[in-house]
């Protein structure tokens, strides 16, 4: 990707309010799950004297039935939610690219092989493809971020498989057989940068994609254990309460939301600013 492309494509991005919104949401987020433990306070203090405590000045977003501080526990939980976005986006982005990268370059049985493999994977809904999963494994972080990785990557195959098959027939593409490149080189260092930018737009996305997978999981209480804090059980923990104690379960849910959001808004600025078709 060329330095007259890259300022191009940041100067689209810029001007769309809307992805710039999203990073804006995507940054303090980030920025908050690295400052959680600089606020002094344990996300799984325990205080019966103060529990179930609405929102105020000493517990900005309450306390639960513990007694422990909400807003501590989201915070520490964006850590949580991010770390399986992150993690999870980055095996499947390197699987789909690997698989992708070599169907659509080499095509014929191999194109063909790893093509049925993926339509197989796509009959599966994914998300019970993980519940089975998780069911035959221990529920932990890694395990969660690990199988939601091996469960897609299918699109991301699909989207390289495609741009190296309209790219290998190029003059550069050529010009590096002809002069005796390996496939290798040519793969990763000749065809591969030019089909990074649909990638680029989908782990994006995909972070979003996984944060709520976890958070359906440990909702129905096989994801992130307690007391480790997560949005999702703590959204299941707000449950019990949510008539006298709601404060348990919006706030988590709203700290879901804007992070989808914001990923989301993310994404498609992304994918606007790269496609020339789209007029600025």
């Amino acid at each position: 990707m060329s330095s007259f492309f890259r300022e191009v494509l940041w100067q689209r991005l810029r001007r769309n309010r809307m992805a710039m919104a999203g990073a804006a949401i995507v940054l303090t987020m980030f920025v908050l799950a690295l400052l959680a433990s600089m606020i002094g306070r344990d996300p799984g203090a325990i205080d019966i004297a103060h529990r179930l405590q609405p929102p105020g000045l000493d517990y900005p977003f309450g306390t639960d039935d513990l007694g422990r501080d909400v807003l501590v526990r989201i915070l520490y939980g964006a850590r949580i939610s991010l770390l399986v976005g992150f993690v999870a986006v980055g095996i499947a982005t390197f699987i789909g690219i690997l698989l992708g990268a070599l169907a659509g370059y080499y095509g014929r049985w191999i194109d063909s092989l790893i093509m049925r493999f993926v339509d197989i994977m796509l009959c599966f809904p994914a998300f019970f493809l993980i519940l089975a999963v998780i069911a035959f494994l221990k529920p932990s972080i890694w395990n969660i971020m690990i199988i939601i990785g091996l469960t897609s990557w299918m699109g991301v195959a699909r989207l390289v498989r495609a741009e190296f098959l309209s790219l290998r027939e190029r003059d550069f593409v050529l010009a590096a057989k002809a002069i005796g490149a390996k496939d290798a080189r040519i793969i990763f260092r000749h065809i591969l940068p030019n089909a990074i930018s649909p990638v680029l737009v989908s782990a994006t996305l995909g972070v979003a994609g996984a944060i709520l997978t976890e958070s359906a999981l440990s909702f129905l209480g096989i994801g992130v254990q307690p007391p480790t804090p997560s949005w999702g059980n703590m959204l299941i923990a707000g449950k019990q309460t949510l008539g006298t104690a709601w404060w348990l379960s919006v706030f988590p849910g709203m700290a879901i939301l804007i992070t989808v959001l914001g990923y989301n808004l993310l994404g498609e600025g992304i994918r606007d600013a790269m496609d020339p078709r789209i007029k600025d």
